[in-house]
């Protein structure tokens, strides 16, 4: 790969007629996304790594990124990033890197991943609250349930943090969320069931008056 700039040096615009693989901007401060320099590389950037500094969910980060049509590769750890983060499709993205922000709602995070990166392929983002382990205080149980459920989500999914995912571990994980989805289902029906006999008392009981 071709790179731009290293850790703790401020980079420069590249000239058009420069094209790169790899971009780093880590440890830069950015409170934006340089788009003015990334957007240069639209037909060639396939790793872009944006960790280590002070990005999070205003209106237009990171929605640009959706015109980088071949990158791979999105490393964002150690940002501000929350669960309501709105990325852009990227059909192209397999690995995506969002260790150490500010993700607490695991379904909102993970059905947003699943919806804008459908070749997904490697996800990590450990250190954050929806991601317990023992980094950061979680039991053994909530980190399975975690690994479980985000697996359930994500079919396609080959790494979660720096862990493979096993064949068995899918298994367990329809099982686990089949059997909730199934428990979910029923006690709608009963909600339901339950309505229709209270709305069939209300107008019986009013016929007789």
């Amino acid at each position: 790969f071709k790179r731009l700039g290293s850790p703790k040096t401020p980079l420069s615009q590249p000239s058009h007629a420069s094209s790169y693989q790899w971009l780093s901007f880590a440890y830069q401060g950015l409170t934006e996304i340089p788009y003015e320099t990334i957007l240069t590389q639209t037909d060639t950037l396939e790793v872009l790594d944006l960790s280590y500094n002070l990005l999070d969910d205003s209106y237009w980060n990171p929605a640009l990124l959706g015109r980088l049509e071949k990158l791979s590769t999105l490393i964002l750890d150690c940002n501000r990033y929350t669960s309501h983060v709105k990325f852009p499709f990227m059909p192209s993205v397999t690995t995506l890197c969002i260790n150490k922000n500010k993700i607490n709602n695991l379904p909102v995070f993970v059905e947003e991943v699943r919806r804008k990166f459908p070749s997904i392929k490697i996800l990590s983002m450990m250190n954050n609250e929806a991601a317990p382990s023992y980094f950061n205080g979680g039991s053994l149980t909530q980190y399975i349930d975690y690994r479980q459920y985000v697996i359930s989500q994500i079919p396609g999914l080959e790494i979660l943090d720096d862990t493979e995912v096993l064949e068995k571990e899918r298994v367990q994980a329809r099982k686990t969320y089949r059997l909730q989805q199934s428990r979910h289902s029923s006690r709608k029906r009963k909600d339901d069931s339950s309505r229709k006999h209270l709305h069939r008392f209300i107008k019986e009981k009013s016929s007789f008056r």
